[in-house]
């Protein structure tokens, strides 16, 4: 197959001299407990077709959210990477949201929101409050996305947010966060549900990322992953689908290469439209990049 242009939907940066990540205390996180800036993205990707890429926020210390989106809205500026939109972090759970967003709207850059919702500190059914509803209102009405980055039981609370809100566009990261390890099937039937009533919501988009990082570190295979992505691809369909790098997370199992070479094999019987839209048009179109 001919190396064709693609959109990474998730690329993460960050630089501890500029900012504070708590989640990387947490036990088996030593590998990313170091600055990863745009220069060692670059050469992560070398040997990928990277056009164009989308920033997505970091899970920062709150109080520097603003610091990381003027951070990264900048980089888009620079014409020396290919950063071409930015995800950035925010509280729509809590009352300055709105205020917090007014620095950033109108930039052109700026493409949506995400919220992590499955930290240990955050509560099942956090997104289900009224402020929080009301904020992601606000996005819709400002044409900004927000990105679902939840347990994969608590999908079905997600359904549940996007009928709240019908002008605002979603996108489900990683897969639903549905785990590739046996021993961790408990959720199964509550995810499937889950992202069945999520693809009868046309707003809603699927991200294919992050799921290599529940692989096993040195024995996983490709076939491995097979199983959850072909769910998500036929359940979404094609024109609803797009591919993130989740770098440098991934790198907790996987090189960005192997990943990418991973849903590259996954994909290899589906057609060149699909495989086109997955990697690179979906995101263009979404994104309006």
């Amino acid at each position: 197959m001919d190396q064709q242009p693609v959109i990474d939907t998730h690329q993460h940066l960050w630089d501890l001299d500029l900012l504070e990540l708590p989640w990387l205390e947490l036990p088996g996180m030593d590998v990313l407990r170091h600055s990863f800036r745009m220069a060692d993205y670059q050469a992560a990707t070398r040997n990928c077709p990277i056009a164009k890429t989308v920033y997505m926020e970091v899970n920062v210390h709150p109080d520097l959210h603003p610091k990381e989106a003027r951070y990264v809205l900048d980089l888009c500026t620079q014409p020396d990477n290919p950063m071409s939109g930015a995800v950035i972090g925010g509280q729509p759970g809590e009352a300055s949201f709105g205020k917090y967003l007014e620095e950033f709207l109108g930039n052109p850059f700026l493409k949506g929101v995400r919220s992590v919702l499955h930290d240990p500190d955050r509560p099942r059914g956090m997104c289900l409050r009224p402020q929080f509803k009301q904020n992601v209102q606000l996005l819709g009405e400002h044409d900004l996305s927000f990105d679902l980055c939840m347990r994969p039981a608590e999908i079905q609370d997600a359904v549940e947010l996007v009928d709240a809100c019908p002008d605002t566009r979603f996108i489900v990261d990683h897969c639903g966060n549905m785990s590739v390890q046996p021993d961790q099937q408990d959720a199964r039937a509550d995810w499937e549900s889950g992202m069945r009533q999520m693809a009868e919501r046309e707003q809603v988009m699927c991200k294919i990322s992050g799921i290599v990082a529940t692989a096993t570190a040195g024995t996983w295979e490709p076939a491995d992953l097979k199983q959850n992505i072909d769910f998500c691809l036929e359940t979404f369909g094609e024109d609803r689908v797009f591919f993130g790098g989740d770098w440098p997370v991934c790198t907790l199992t996987a090189t960005f290469e192997t990943w990418y070479e991973a849903l590259q094999w996954i994909v290899q019987d589906r057609s060149e439209a699909f495989q086109r839209k997955l990697f690179h048009d979906n995101a263009e179109a979404f994104y309006r990049l």
